[in-house]
Order: C-alpha cells, then sequence, then structure tokens
C-alpha cells in the first residue's frame, strides 16, 4: 500500500513542477476560472437554468453539445490502444498513456458538462440502475451513464496500472493487463454508439432520426480525436525528452483523413436523403443550411464547420502536407474546430429546431452558458496537461520508486 501512495504522490509532484512556459500555461487556463466560477454561483446557487439560454423549445443546447462531441473525443483513445496491442505497432509505445490519459480527461469533462445541464445535480442518483427513477433497462440515458463510467474506471485501470508497474520496475501481469485492454477497447465503442442511440431514438426530431447516426459519431470521433492527440504529441516532442516517432504521427494523420472522408460522405448522403425529397421532415437540416423564415442564426456555423472539415480533409490528402509537422498541428485544430461545431453545436441544437409541435424558434447562449463552457474546457485542458506531464515522467523514468532503481522491465 506504501508504494501505491508513494507512486500517487510522486506523479502528481513531477506533474505540477515545470519551468516558466509551464505555469504560463496553466495560469492562462486558470484565468478561465474566474468567470466560471461565476457562472457556475449564478446557475447552481443564486438563479438556477433561468441564467441558460434554454426554452421550452430548445432543451438541449451547448451543454448537450459539448457532451456528445467529447464523449467522441474519449472514445478515440482507441485509435492508439487498437494498433499498439492488436497489430503490435511498436512505434506507438509512447503514444498509447497519452491517448488514455485523453480518454480519463474527456470522460471527466462529459461528466461536468452533464451536471451543469441537469439544474439540479443533486438528483443525479436518479440516473443509478435500480435505485433511481429512470427505468433501467429501458432508459437509454441511463445506458448511457453506464457505458460513460465503465470507460471512465477502464482506462483509469489501464492507465495506472501500466504505469504503477513502471514506477516500481515490476512486470506487468499481462493475463490481468490484456484482458482488461481488450475490454476498454471494445467499450470505446459503446460510449459512441450508446451516445447516438440516445439521440436518434427520438422519433420527434428528424434530423437525428436515422441509422447512420452512429456510424457519423463514430467516424468524426474518430477523426477529431486522434487530430487533438496529434496536436499533443507534437507539442510534447517539442517540450520534453520523451520520444515520438514521426512514423507514429503519420500513423495517426492517416486515421484522421480516412476517417475525415468517411463522416464527410456520411454527411453528404444525409444532405442529399433530406433535401432531394424536401419533405417537413428536412426542415431541421434547411434551417441550420439555409435558414427558414427569416431565422438563420445557426447559418454561418454550418457552413464554417463544413468549410473547415472538407479544406482540412483535402490538404491531409497531401502526403507532403501531412508530413510537415509545422502546418499538421494547424490543420487538426482547423478540422477539431470543425467538428466540434457540427457535431456539438449544430447537430444538437438544429435537431430542436422545429419543435415537434412545428415552433420555430431560435437559441443564443447566453454569456453564463459561455463562461460555464470556456471553464470546463480550461478545466479539461488542465487536468490532460497534469496527467499527460505525469504519465511522460514515468515513461522517461524521471517517477520511479527509489527500490526501482537499476531495474529494467519490459513494459507494452
Amino acid at each position: 500500500m506504501k508504494s501505491k501512495i508513494d507512486f500517487v504522490l510522486d506523479f502528481f509532484s513531477y506533474a505540477l513542477k515545470g519551468g516558466a512556459k509551464y505555469y504560463t500555461w496553466l495560469g492562462i487556463l486558470s484565468l478561465f476560472i474566474i468567470p466560471w466560477a461565476y457562472g457556475s454561483y449564478q446557475q447552481m446557487v443564486a438563479k438556477g437554468l433561468i441564467v441558460a439560454g434554454f426554452t421550452d423549445q430548445i432543451s438541449w443546447a451547448v451543454y448537450e453539445g459539448n457532451f456528445v462531441f467529447l464523449v467522441g473525443v474519449a472514445a478515440a483513445a482507441v485509435t492508439v490502444v487498437f494498433p499498439y496491442y492488436v497489430y503490435n505497432y511498436k512505434t506507438l509505445k509512447n503514444v498509447v498513456l497519452i491517448g488514455e490519459m485523453l480518454a480519463i480527461t474527456a470522460v471527466l469533462m462529459v461528466m461536468l458538462f452533464i451536471i451543469y445541464h441537469m439544474g439540479r445535480p443533486d438528483r443525479l442518483w436518479h440516473l443509478t440502475p435500480i435505485i433511481g427513477i429512470f427505468s433501467w433497462p429501458n432508459s437509454m440515458l441511463t445506458w448511457d451513464v453506464i457505458v460513460l463510467n465503465g470507460y471512465l474506471v477502464l482506462n483509469i485501470i489501464c492507465g495506472f496500472y501500466n504505469m504503477y508497474k513502471r514506477y516500481t520496475g515490476q512486470p506487468l501481469n499481462e493475463k490481468f493487463y490484456m484482458t482488461f485492454v481488450y475490454i476498454s477497447i471494445v467499450w470505446a465503442l459503446t460510449i459512441h454508439t450508446v451516445t447516438a442511440f440516445l439521440m436518434n431514438t427520438m422519433a420527434t426530431r428528424p434530423m437525428w432520426f436515422h441509422s447512420l447516426m452512429p456510424l457519423k459519431f463514430l467516424s468524426t470521433a474518430f477523426a477529431a480525436g486522434p487530430a487533438l492527440i496529434i496536436v499533443a504529441l507534437v507539442t510534447i516532442r517539442k517540450n520534453t525528452k520523451l520520444e515520438i516517432p514521426d512514423e507514429a504521427i503519420n500513423l495517426l494523420s492517416q486515421i484522421v483523413v480516412w476517417f475525415l472522408g468517411i463522416a464527410l460522405f456520411l454527411l453528404l448522403s444525409e444532405v442529399v436523403t433530406e433535401l432531394y425529397p424536401s419533405t417537413e421532415h428536412s426542415f431541421q437540416l434547411k434551417y441550420a443550411m439555409f435558414g427558414m423564415f427569416g431565422l438563420s442564426k445557426m447559418v454561418p456555423w454550418s457552413w464554417a464547420s463544413y468549410l473547415a472539415m472538407i479544406g482540412s480533409f483535402v490538404l491531409l490528402l497531401i502526403p507532403g502536407v501531412r508530413k510537415n509537422y509545422t502546418v499538421l498541428p494547424i490543420i487538426c485544430v482547423s478540422l477539431f474546430i470543425g467538428i466540434w461545431i457540427d457535431k456539438g453545436y449544430a447537430l444538437v441544437i438544429s435537431g430542436m429546431i422545429p419543435s415537434p409541435l412545428g415552433e420555430f424558434s431560435e437559441y443564443t447562449p447566453t454569456w453564463i452558458e459561455i463562461f460555464i463552457v470556456a471553464g470546463n474546457w480550461a478545466i479539461g485542458v488542465m487536468i490532460f496537461t497534469i496527467l499527460a506531464k505525469g504519465a511522460i515522467g514515468v515513461m522517461l523514468g524521471d517517477v520511479i520508486h527509489p527500490g526501482a532503481a537499476g531495474k529494467e522491465v519490459a513494459h507494452h
């Protein structure tokens, strides 16, 4: 037990130490906490959800959009775990733990956004199977809670067990470890599939009510998630001694471009299917793309996301551009933002317009919501920064138990 406590203390002691650049980065992120705290007080303590931009017609907005998007980011860890463990792609050796730290962070952020969406976080226990009021297994929302919490636990076990064994210089228990790794690979697909089911089982929302939704969710997840990992890897390679081979980044960039291509194909299929017959069931997509009845707040956002995704896809098809590690992170940020707009903003909000009763009303986030969303992202980026820093220390051998000095143990 003492070695485990020592590991936790040494891990976070190392993770919280750094140079001026590291502290400046954490300081910039912490600046977002001030308006976040104010917004949190206004919504959680003083006034409730009245300070948000929700209406009777639009009950899902930026909180839910970020929840949907971040589930995909969490699932994307499988894009490094799968080729490393299943196909023995050794160049991803120093990338796997970074991917698992990202998965842990993304699930924690998902939970944070859900808490703000609920309005009454003290009633979260109602989402718990058996004791809660939601009729499990009939409630898709409860299934989502189960798979997300399960995925969080799996990544904590896999990531921190691996690091603890490195820390103590002990060999991995292969049977124990690989069992959880394979479960986590399959589980990663379930979290975003169930999240898609949460939306596409709503028959009154035509924009969501189609069987392509899980495929759309997974394809965009496996484009946006690895894109974020690439940005993290390039940053880590520039600022630490951790070796990140070009081959690892090249593999991830290929994963990004092909899944982005699939996502764009599915988007085009959806557009043709909706707009060619152009029935009343296409109103939600028409509103998102062109506006309707003089309401057009979503139009510039939708087209900005389309241009960002298409432009990034075209550029990433060019091998010379894809292997330019100065330009690549910029393209990855662009497509990440484009997918966030399309999936985390336009899809969720446009799916609410018009309402099932045919009422058209637009949504505008309030400053309180903007403060909270920005603060939640800053908290998430801060958590990932700290977890990744600690993981890098373990991989470099800077975080090591005194009794493990001199031990050379092969790890996955």
